[in-house]
């Protein structure tokens, strides 16, 4: 494994010690708004540093894009993006879908990635040409051919109005054009369960770059597309991400792609 991608793995794995270590004291936790419907918690503060200490540990020079605490300043050349942990209102009331994202970009570019659901202890990895793993095991995304046969993730946005009237039209228009549609409150792990053949394609608007740079990684390196909703590579900057197998993305694509507004 690349030295870098090593890292990444054994920063995750320790914000998920953290994360499981603090289940039995959720009641306890002190819980802060960072906006209506947007809250963080000690854990995630505690599981960030425990990110960025093992980054620095090693990297000392390195840059960071982290949710909670920002930007740490650093070589722009060198940038880790990190998640510590995605789904926190999941994980606040014990619904059991949440994980610690993780990736490094290299000169603009994502070159590793990591996603780590501390609970199955099951740890998504990948770089770029190199493939990307469950734990040992290579993963590929599925074999599905057809949208109506598909089981589709999403996101709903619940924190922005105006997100939300570009949103529902797609999902109006996705209505009996696939076999489901699941909403699970964690894109990031979602976007792992795309790259691993769990679920055949996914779409969401107004993401941030934590929420996606490890997982859209993951697809392309398992076999799969990912884009904006213009069909391009501008979704790390527009937080709209499309993604699925090879014979589900494109009508995916064109199925919502007409029912945005801009």
């Amino acid at each position: 494994m690349e030295p870098l991608l090593n890292i990444a793995v054994s920063a995750a794995r320790q914000a998920g010690e953290i994360i499981v270590r603090h289940m039995e004291l959720i009641d306890r936790l002190k819980i802060t708004a960072k906006s209506t419907h947007d809250y963080f918690s000690e854990v995630d503060i505690k599981a960030e540093q425990t990110i960025i200490n093992a980054i620095h540990k090693a990297y000392p020079e390195h840059g960071i894009l982290a949710e909670e605490s920002g930007t740490h300043e650093g070589d722009s050349d060198f940038l880790w993006i990190i998640d510590p942990l995605d789904g926190t209102s999941n994980y606040l009331h014990q619904f059991p879908f949440f994980c610690v994202s993780i990736a490094l970009q290299i000169k603009g570019r994502i070159e590793h990635g990591v996603i780590y659901d501390p609970l199955r202890h099951e740890c998504f990895a990948a770089s770029r040409g190199r493939g990307a793993r469950l734990n040992d095991r290579r993963i590929r995304v599925s074999k599905q051919t057809a949208l109506a046969a598909s089981l589709l993730g999403t996101g709903v946005p619940f924190r922005d109005l105006s997100l939300a009237q570009r949103y529902f039209p797609t999902l109006e228009a996705m209505m009996g054009k696939c076999a489901g549609i699941r909403r699970t409150g964690s894109a990031a792990l979602d976007l792992a369960y795309v790259a691993s053949g769990r679920l055949d394609g996914f779409w969401e608007f107004g993401l941030r770059p934590w929420d996606i740079a490890a997982g859209t990684l993951l697809i392309r390196e398992a076999g799969g597309m990912v884009s904006d909703i213009k069909g391009g590579d501008d979704f790390l900057k527009s937080g709209d991400v499309v993604a699925g197998t090879p014979k589900v993305f494109k009508p995916l694509l064109q199925t919502i792609s007409p029912k945005v507004s801009s």
